[in-house]
């Protein structure tokens, strides 16, 4: 398999996916033995996954006090907003579990949108150690994504100009959706050890068919990690061949 199409794995069902990704991060962070980053995306199956990593099944063994969580993108809107990706992870999973708050470092929703997104970048410098993306140093150790019926991921969207950005770690997408978003722009989704998209349901099929086969034009085709590539996928997603 190469590098840009990555590793498969396809599950019977959302729920067996989560909880495979729920072992894996486990395993992944318990074996560094050290300070470990996560970047996390939104949606429906990262909120399983959240539930499943605060359960009696994970919540005792999984070792919070060395991981730090990050997002790859965020709505501007308010943390207590229904649409919040950070929102969505305070109540899926870091309220009921014993995660250090220093470790928490969701994306500003406050003040203007493009003061917000520089403010984001220098937390992300801050924990690179330095302005310039190291190949030899990811950023993160793990990258969750998600793909978009229209084949966008974090928030980079379709013809976006931030799909674009080089220079950038984070950039305002101010077109395209209902409220204006900031996201990681690929160099700094890029910049990992690991990177998984998490795809479920019917309804990607044909986006996943479209991404997994070279398409370049749509953002999620254009992730080339310097780690490894997964896609982690349910047999709704896969009910289209071939992968």
């Amino acid at each position: 398999m190469s590098q840009a199409r990555g590793r498969l794995e396809i599950f019977p069902d959302s729920l067996t996916l989560a909880r495979h990704v729920a072992n894996w991060i486990t395993q992944a962070a318990l074996a560094k033995k050290a300070a470990f980053n996560v970047s996390l995306s939104g949606g429906s199956t990262p909120k399983t996954l959240f539930g499943l990593l605060a359960s009696d099944e994970f919540r005792g063994r999984f070792p919070w006090p060395v991981v730090s969580w990050f997002w790859g993108d965020e709505r501007f809107v308010p943390y207590d907003h229904p649409a919040s990706n950070y929102g969505m992870a305070r109540d899926a999973m870091f309220a009921r579990v014993p995660v250090p708050l220093e470790n928490i470092h969701p994306v500003p929703t406050d003040g203007a949108p493009e003061a917000a997104a520089l403010r984001y970048e220098r937390v992300l410098q801050d924990v690179n150690g330095g302005k310039r993306l190291d190949p030899a140093r990811p950023l993160f150790d793990l990258t969750l994504l998600g793909l978009g019926p229209d084949g966008h991921t974090a928030s980079l969207l379709p013809g976006d100009p931030a799909v674009e950005e080089r220079e950038r770690w984070v950039a305002v997408v101010a077109k395209g959706r209902p409220e204006t978003r900031i996201t990681m722009t690929l160099p700094a989704i890029e910049s990992s050890r690991r990177v998984a998209f998490l795809v479920t349901g019917r309804e990607k099929a044909a986006v996943l068919q479209k991404v997994r086969s070279g398409a370049g034009e749509l953002p999620a085709a254009r992730v080339r990690p310097i780690g490894e590539l997964f896609w982690f996928v349910d047999q709704d997603a896969a009910s289209l061949s071939p992968l």
